[in-house]
């Protein structure tokens, strides 16, 4: 089934920069000599270390086990000797603890024994996703198998797939959908049989026309799933504004999808969850993008988990003269690093490398009280206010205001003529105001 669907308020424009890379075909890095594996790749506790300083490892065997509910097994992503255990460098900015392993000239690899994607049923389904590490490939790293098990008085009845892939330069959503179309609908078709539901919708954004034909072909006998196609508008592939253009329902503030009956899943899971079932492969890679103009040669690539940032660029060709900030994710909502020995994660969706006119910052100037940040920002909030409250330490306002509700688009800073940082300010003000909240609960 085919349909177009409505947009939402608010919202902006962004270059989207994607003719970079859109029609490279993904390649698979080589070997790296040394994977620096992170113990934290998902929301939740770290995984437990199951290996120490001198155990030999192959590629696919577990060497952190999953801690609590919320966390996800963690395997080796090239086959070696694990030479250190601790605290490095970390995409999110923040040190975590990680296993270094030196990559053998043999390399061998454990998986599980395939499934049948006809029979498997979905408690079967939810456990392989679990023991094979998987975890959200929308950015926030949420493990998989936790999403599809909601609590027994959430009624699920809708799967929506967010290709919609809305930060301005990435691809690799776009990629997969083209180079592994079949593979994408079946794990679509098995995410929907693990949250029991009879209906999905893949939704995408109309500057994709490629993939949406290559699709409205692989779905043209298919009753179950529609294909919803959105007219082109940033931050479209947010859970809360896809699910509304997508059906009208409206995650209330403070709620998740499944509570109006939805569960989303991104593009790159899907293709995960098939290569977990059908070909029994653990979450050892990771497909991203790697551009921006100041990167020599921009590519898709596939690169094992744990690869450093620094050998991704150099395989890239390396930096141009004039490279001035490297960001893990996109422009609009990625973090920018300064350390390139940090590694790739699970979640990783790319690494954009700006140029010094690209990421050239403008003079900030006084609030003009022009109102432009409220008419763009998606969750109709205050940012002004927000962001101002959240300079003057004002936290608890913040809170009453609705601080924890952003969802830290970005739209606002992008369209702010005084060029104030709104955004960044409401993160430091949610992290405060988190805090704030803990402190209470522990009262």
């Amino acid at each position: 089934m085919f349909t177009k669907i409505s947009g939402f308020s608010g919202g902006v424009h962004p270059e989207e920069s994607k003719e970079l890379t859109a029609e490279l075909p993904i390649e698979t890095i080589p070997l790296p000599k040394t994977v620096i594996i992170p113990l934290s790749q998902h929301i939740g506790k770290p995984a437990l270390p199951l290996v120490k300083k001198g155990a030999v490892v192959q590629k696919g065997e577990v060497i952190a086990e999953m801690q609590g509910v919320v966390s996800v097994p963690v395997h080796a992503s090239v086959s070696g000797t694990v030479t250190k255990i601790n605290v490095n460098p970390h995409l999110s900015g923040s040190p975590k603890e990680a296993i270094e392993i030196t990559a053998s000239e043999e390399q061998t690899e454990v998986k599980m024994d395939p499934l049948d994607p006809g029979k498997i049923n979905a408690d079967e389904i939810r456990e392989r996703i679990k023991m094979a590490g998987l975890v959200g490939q929308g950015g926030a790293a949420f493990p998989t198998y936790v999403k599809l098990s909601p609590p027994p008085d959430k009624k699920i009845d809708l799967l929506i797939i967010n290709a919609a892939e809305c930060e301005p330069y990435l691809t690799r959503d776009y990629r997969l959908i083209i180079e592994r179309t079949s593979d994408f609908i079946t794990g679509v078709k098995l995410l929907m049989k693990a949250a029991g539901v009879e209906k999905g919708i893949i939704g995408i954004e109309d500057n994709k026309p490629k993939a949406i034909e290559m699709l409205r072909k692989a779905l043209s006998s298919e009753k179950s799933i529609t294909l919803a196609v959105a007219k082109t508008k940033y931050p479209q592939g947010a859970e809360k504004m896809l699910i509304y253009v997508a059906t009208g329902r409206k995650v209330p503030p403070g709620k998740l999808p499944m509570d109006v009956g939805v569960i989303v899943q991104n593009v790159g899971t899907s293709v995960a969850v098939f290569d977990a079932i059908v070909n029994g492969l653990p979450q050892t890679t990771a497909t991203i993008t790697v551009t921006g103009r100041g990167i020599k040669n921009p590519k898709n690539l596939i690169v094992p988990v744990g690869t450093q940032i620094k050998t991704v660029l150099e395989h890239c060709g390396g930096l141009t003269e004039d490279a001035a900030k490297v960001i893990a994710g996109g422009p609009m909502m990625g973090i920018p690093q300064y350390e390139l020995n940090a590694p790739v994660l699970k979640a990783t969706s790319g690494l954009l490398i700006l140029n010094k006119k690209e990421a050239r910052k403008s003079d900030q100037t006084a609030c003009l009280r022009c109102g432009k940040c409220i008419d763009v920002c998606p969750l109709n909030l205050l940012p002004t206010k927000l962001a101002r409250l959240s300079q003057l330490e004002k936290y608890e306002d913040a809170e009453a205001l609705g601080v924890t509700v952003c969802m830290e688009c970005g739209s606002c800073a992008f369209e702010c003529p005084a060029n104030i940082p709104l955004v960044q300010w409401i993160k430091l003000g949610k992290q405060q105001v988190f805090k704030i909240q803990r402190a209470r609960q522990k009262a």
